[in-house]
């Protein structure tokens, strides 16, 4: 397992190049940043998601998905300032990039998982400036892997 300051690094870089990029970085892009071999950062990788809500696209070593984010097209696009290429990882997730992009507006267009209407919300710097339909409500059933001792990012 890497220490917490590799971990630590990897995350940062990743989020960054997540919101760069709108996709995850691939484990050599990783290593060639962090100054470390591509088997250190392929191995990085698989110890960044361990105890994260993240994880690896199976039989691979490349990141699917890392919260807030996910590589791969889900139900809950993001659009950053009229330009659309991130993916939340989950609906209430996706409602936390608007953290990492400040003084832009974050929109997030999804159907509603329950019914299939149509769900847009507006954020701009954490608060939220548009709502359709003003009914929405969020639910969430799962927490965190593990105990809070072993959560590397709190």
């Amino acid at each position: 397992m890497a220490d917490l300051e590799a971990l630590d690094k990897a995350h940062q870089y990743s989020i960054q190049y997540f919101v760069d990029h709108g996709r995850a970085p691939h484990f050599s892009e990783l290593a060639r940043q962090l100054g470390i071999s591509i088997d250190e950062g392929r191995q990085l990788v698989h110890d960044l998601v361990e105890d994260l809500p993240a994880w690896i696209h199976p039989d691979t070593d490349l990141i699917a998905s890392l919260a807030p984010f996910n590589s791969l097209p889900t139900h809950f696009p993001i659009t950053v300032a009229g330009e659309q290429k991130w993916f939340g990882q989950c609906g209430l997730e996706a409602l936390a990039v608007t953290w990492l992009f400040p003084r832009q507006t974050v929109r997030i267009d999804t159907p509603c998982l329950d019914c299939g209407d149509p769900v847009a919300i507006e954020m701009l710097d954490g608060k939220v400036t548009l709502l359709e339909p003003q009914a929405t409500v969020g639910y969430a059933a799962q927490g965190f892997r593990g105990p809070p001792e072993k959560w590397p990012f709190r």
